[in-house]
């Protein structure tokens, strides 16, 4: 794991030198083990080394193939690189890493390399006869890769802060993508809240020639290799098994102190429980706790950790130990998000254990049906609701508007909405703020449709074609998975100079679950094919616990101890002239005053966003 930067095209040499230097040094938190640069006519690459598979100095990157025609920088890791290095054993490999085989795979296949590689991954390769820049993003979007075309210029870069600080790129927000994020509390791919940089989308490659940008597709969440499996039952639990074993099993390759958060849910266990039967040593693994019984989860942490016989560390947290920790976590942020604190301390605290790498249980929900959004999904699907005229539907949802609970507007929007298919449902049942809301607060009221519903919409043929509850986990890892939960996992965890792990995103075990029919990958229980799948490992007390996730008390600190904060941001954030100052003002007072209808979660992304562009300059 390790931060890249770089700019193609410029005709100054010394100049791009200079502002890749400004990236690396912005990036310095993500790879604190070594820097190198890599100039020459045309090209400059940096990067910052987190050293995790062979920690020697030869490793070092930029690295070059065998006849130094191509340069790379890499970002990731590829899991399965033990195996390609076999297939490539004419190759007069010098190191042990990942990255070289990377190099040789490309001197190799070409592009192809990118349909054998396993791993999460955001890297740069530099043809130095052909002056030509790949660049490429794993299947997923595990590793972000921002870019941004400038002054006749190609900036890249592991973090939207790097290409900032080279002041070649404006600092000026981007209406569209404010919208999305009242929306949503992330700006979902391909775009980013700076007006002029982007994200190169998951599953993508690009080539940067003659000061032309190409960006091309090769893998979709979509392309699962075949139509919904027929089989048995139990043969399919087994391959269940055996691909979640194999993808814990790459993971665990690593020069470096290895461990893995354990929360005591079912997917965090079974992830300790994976790597407990496959390791001959004792896994080391980390929680929070609390001294409120209402937040600590302690108790089955505990449990799993005796079960599987893990060296367990128990890290304890107040809410004072939480607020004072505030200010450095939304420091860490590169792209602003309502969510992800939880990450930046136990990130924080696993690193201060000398750990360098963890795994996750992160995407055993979005699998495995394990949100309550894939049974609202599933049942809305096989209701009647959708022979219901619109218009009566629409005054249904009318009635259920004017109450108070939010669930119900929530409710009373599916029912306005033109048709029940995936791109019009998913984002309503992902969104933070409604499009009528999120629309009266920001300043542009320019046509708005949300990115999700456009990913969506332009697979929805191939989505049709799927189990239902497989739709819903293609919306999910397109959506709230890759624009939240990973980018904030990302952008977290390596303000720590940690790597994060997670299992559950291998693409093999992604595509075959997404082939599973509902009528056996329906929750009869919490996530239940996968529990029976990995059965008798976790235990009943793990598996039909009460769901909790990592719940802090925001809604009372908000009120109190955060009151000030927040209302300096707030009144600060209207006054920027990008939301109706007038309605965010009342938004907050009515929160404040207890108004059952404004959530903290309402509320608590305007003051992030307020603070990300403050501590950005912008």
């Amino acid at each position: 794991m390790c931060g890249i930067a770089g700019i193609a095209g410029s005709t100054d040499q010394n100049a791009a030198t200079e502002s890749v230097k400004r990236m690396t040094n912005s990036l310095s938190h993500r790879g604190p083990d070594a820097e190198g640069i890599f100039t020459e006519d045309g090209i400059a690459l940096g990067h910052r080394r987190l050293s995790i598979i062979d920690l020697s100095e030869a490793a070092n990157q930029p690295l070059y193939d065998e006849t130094g025609r191509f340069v790379l920088i890499l970002n990731g890791e590829i899991y399965n690189y033990r195996e390609l290095k076999k297939d490539l054993a004419a190759y007069p490999f010098k190191t042990d890493s990942d990255t070289e085989v990377i190099l040789a795979a490309y001197a190799k296949y070409g592009t192809e390399c990118l349909s054998r590689l396993n791993g999460m991954f955001a890297f740069a390769i530099w043809d130095r006869r052909d002056k030509d820049l790949f660049i490429a993003r794993d299947r997923i979007g595990v590793k972000p890769l921002y870019y941004a075309l400038s002054g006749g210029k190609l900036l890249f870069a592991s973090e939207i802060r790097a290409i900032l600080d080279t002041g070649l790129v404006d600092r000026s927000l981007n209406p569209r993508a404010v919208r999305e994020y009242l929306m949503f509390q992330s700006v979902y791919s391909p775009e980013t809240i700076v007006k002029d940089i982007r994200q190169l989308p998951a599953g993508h490659f690009a080539r940067y020639a003659d000061g032309r940008l190409t960006i091309s597709k090769y893998w979709d969440l979509t392309d699962t290799k075949g139509s919904p499996l027929n089989g048995d039952p139990q043969a399919i639990k087994t391959e269940v098994r055996r691909l979640f074993k194999e993808s814990v099993e790459r993971r665990l390759v690593s020069d470096v102190t290895l461990g893995a958060f354990l929360s005591g849910g079912i997917d965090s266990s079974a992830v300790v429980g994976m790597m407990a039967e496959l390791s001959s040593d004792p896994v080391t693994t980390f929680s929070i706790t609390f001294s409120e019984e209402k937040f600590d989860e302690s108790k089955y942490s505990d449990l799993v950790a005796q079960r599987f016989g893990t060296h367990h560390h128990r890290v304890k947290l107040s809410a004072k130990d939480f607020l004072e920790e505030l200010p450095s976590a939304l420091r860490a942020m590169d792209s602003p998000s309502g969510d992800g604190l939880n990450t930046y301390v136990v990130s924080k605290a696993t690193k201060n254990a000398g750990i360098t790498v963890a795994l996750s249980g992160l995407g055993g929900d979005e699998l495995f049906a394990g949100y309550s959004n894939f049974l609202q999904w599933y049942r809305l699907r096989h209701s009647p609701v959708q022979r219901v005229p619109r218009t009566l539907r629409a005054s249904a949802g009318a009635l259920m508007s004017m109450s108070s609970n939010t669930k119900h507007h929530r409710i009373a929007d599916i029912l306005a909405s033109e048709n029940v298919d995936i791109q019009n449902i998913y984002p309503m049942l992902r969104q933070v703020l409604s499009a009528k809301t999120s629309g009266e607060l920001a300043v542009n009221k320019n046509g708005y449709e949300s990115i999700i519903q456009q990913e969506l919409e332009v697979r929805i043929e191939q989505l049709n074609a799927m189990p239902v509850l497989s739709q819903f986990t293609v919306a999910e890892l397109l959506g709230y998975t890759q624009n939240v939960l990973l980018k904030d996992t990302d952008q977290f965890s390596m303000a720590s100079a940690l790597e994060v792990r997670e299992p559950f995103f291998d693409y093999h075990l992604v595509e075959y679950v997404l082939r599973i029919p509902d009528e056996i990958k329906y929750p009869r229980f919490a996530k239940s094919l996968f529990v029976d799948a990995l059965a008798p490992m976790l235990p009943d007390e793990i598996v039909h616990r009460p769901k909790m996730g990592f719940v802090l008390p925001w809604d009372a600190w908000m009120r109190n101890e955060l009151r000030s904060f927040c209302d300096l941001r707030i009144d600060r954030l209207g006054k920027r002239g990008i939301l109706d100052r007038g309605r965010l003002t009342k938004l907050w007072d009515r929160f404040i005053s207890g108004d059952p209808r404004v959530l903290w979660s309402h509320v608590w992304h305007t003051i992030v966003l307020d603070e990300w562009l403050e501590n950005n300059h912008f």
